[in-house]
């Protein structure tokens, strides 16, 4: 009796001291939660534009090189999505190609706007479309579905088909502010894309098509054309002569802290919008 007295003391003993020495060793069980202070905040969620989300994943992997524990989440959805989820916070960045509305400013007070980038939206074509340059007016025509063949303008005997993208974009949102104004409506018979690389290509394999893209997508695939005589490019839009250029912007809910605030403070950094400029935007410094 006396001998399985002992052995079971030796068995306590045994469990006690192992319990002691993992605590010192900051070991814990699989699976349980993290009570290092530093681990807080240590995922950061972006969403919002689909335009700025390729700039952004870009901006994420060189801070989380630069800091291991750090872990960053982007994803899109639209910009309308990403003000949502900022002002919601539902995401700890929002991620907005356009403006931001009155109406959501009214719904979402607290929203802190940072801009990070300034992009252009040019217009582009098939490749086939002898039409090099337009005023601002003939696109709106041509968008609204005012004019529908080419030889209305100079062109080509060819009917027009006008590529979109779809509502909640961004892209869209700036180009119906800045080209369409209050008056005049994309027409209903536009081929709708959900992102601008799906505009690039539809348009890049549509004759006689037309559509608009971020300068951060333009490439050999589509044909530029110049609005009122000044190019599509990165120069034109910094000094004010091309007349398309929006904000990209980031949002959170209030002031950001901590690792968010980290991670701002790098995008509007030297090598922040280095890494701006060598996607195809336009420096905010």
């Amino acid at each position: 009796m006396k001998s399985n007295k002992k052995s079971i003391l030796l068995v306590v003993s045994f469990l006690l001291i192992a319990s002691l020495v993992a605590a010192c060793s900051g070991t814990s069980t699989p699976g349980a939660p993290v009570s290092d202070p530093a681990a807080d905040n240590s995922t950061i969620t972006v969403s919002g534009s689909t335009t700025v989300q390729p700039l952004a994943e870009k901006l994420a992997e060189a801070f989380m090189t630069e800091n291991t524990g750090v872990r960053i989440d982007v994803q899109g959805g639209g910009s309308s999505v990403g003000v949502k989820a900022a002002g919601e916070g539902t995401s700890d960045i929002g991620m907005a190609s356009r403006e931001i509305k009155e109406s959501e400013l009214a719904e979402f007070p607290n929203l802190e706007i940072f801009v990070i980038a300034r992009d252009g939206i040019a217009i582009v074509a098939h490749p086939d479309v002898s039409i090099s340059n337009l005023t601002v007016e003939q696109v709106r025509d041509i968008f609204s579905g005012k004019v529908t063949n080419w030889k209305e303008l100079g062109g080509e005997d060819q009917n027009i088909f006008v590529v979109s993208r779809e509502e909640g974009s961004g892209t869209r949102g700036a180009f119906e502010e800045m080209v369409m104004g209050e008056d005049a409506l994309i027409t209903s018979s536009a081929i709708l894309q959900p992102s601008n690389g799906s505009v690039r290509t539809t348009v890049s394999t549509t004759p006689y098509s037309v559509g608009y893209l971020s300068f951060g997508y333009l490439d050999d695939t589509v044909k530029s054309i110049s609005i009122d005589g000044v190019a599509p490019t990165e120069p034109n839009a910094a000094d004010g002569s091309y007349p398309i250029v929006r904000p990209l912007n980031m949002l959170t809910n209030g002031e950001p802290t901590g690792n968010v605030k980290a991670f701002l403070d790098f995008i509007l950094s030297e090598a922040g919008q280095k890494l701006v400029v060598e996607d195809g935007y336009i420096s905010v410094k």
